[in-house]
């Protein structure tokens, strides 16, 4: 009797009757219902639940307050993409400025150590986010790689407020991922953490210590 077969009949000698699979008790929830503003709140309170920052900015002047936040954390090495209108409007007002643009859109291993030493903050776009869990989500792509949002100590994410919805199923039904979900979408719901070392929650350790999002309102 093999090692599989002996642990299955201990098991089988164990239950009261044949093993058979539970019910499952998930279901999918989709169109909560909720107002913009519900959406709004929640997505802020889930967001900031777990550290989580979020900057209310208008479409106007977002970068403006780009500006004041790279100042305020003492960010002087901001990396970022070029071809994604979020990127190419950040690189104009900022391109006068003292905090040094790299280029994210490279070959990782022709600037891993200055990602991984240097580089302060990393700015990205994202897809939209999710009310009932405080989560964004993001396409990465080669002008906006992954380690963008992953290597540097603060990650800056702008969203549009309108692109909050509900839930996760309402994203993926809204943006029809059945017909092009992409290899690699990043769910995002805070900064890095882990409770790995004596059971402490520590912040930064294995990504971003600090989770900055930039919210636009219309």
């Amino acid at each position: 009797m093999s090692a599989r077969e002996r642990i299955l009949k201990r098991l089988r000698e164990r239950a009261d009757g044949p093993l058979e699979a539970p019910e499952s008790e998930f279901a999918v929830v989709t169109g909560r219902g909720w107002t913009p503003e519900e959406r709004l709140a929640r997505f802020e309170h889930w967001i900031a639940s777990v550290h989580g920052e979020v900057v209310h900015v208008s479409r106007a002047d977002w970068t403006v307050r780009l500006a004041e936040v790279l100042r305020d954390k003492g960010v002087r090495r901001l990396a970022l993409g070029r071809a994604h209108p979020v990127a190419a409007e950040a690189r104009a007002a900022l391109a006068d400025g003292e905090v040094e643009l790299v280029d994210a859109d490279r070959d990782i291993e022709s600037w891993r150590r200055e990602q991984f030493e240097l580089v302060e903050a990393g700015l990205t776009s994202t897809r939209g986010g999710v009310a009932e869990t405080g989560s964004l989500w993001l396409w990465p792509t080669p002008d906006e790689p992954r380690l963008l949002s992953l290597v540097p100590p603060i990650h800056i994410a702008v969203l549009d407020a309108e692109a909050i919805e509900d839930t996760l199923f309402d994203v993926m039904e809204g943006q029809d991922w059945a017909a092009g979900m992409p290899t690699n979408a990043l769910l995002i719901s805070g900064p890095s953490k882990t409770a790995d070392i004596e059971q402490t929650l520590a912040y930064g350790v294995h990504g971003p210590r600090e989770l900055i999002v930039l919210l636009r309102h219309p």
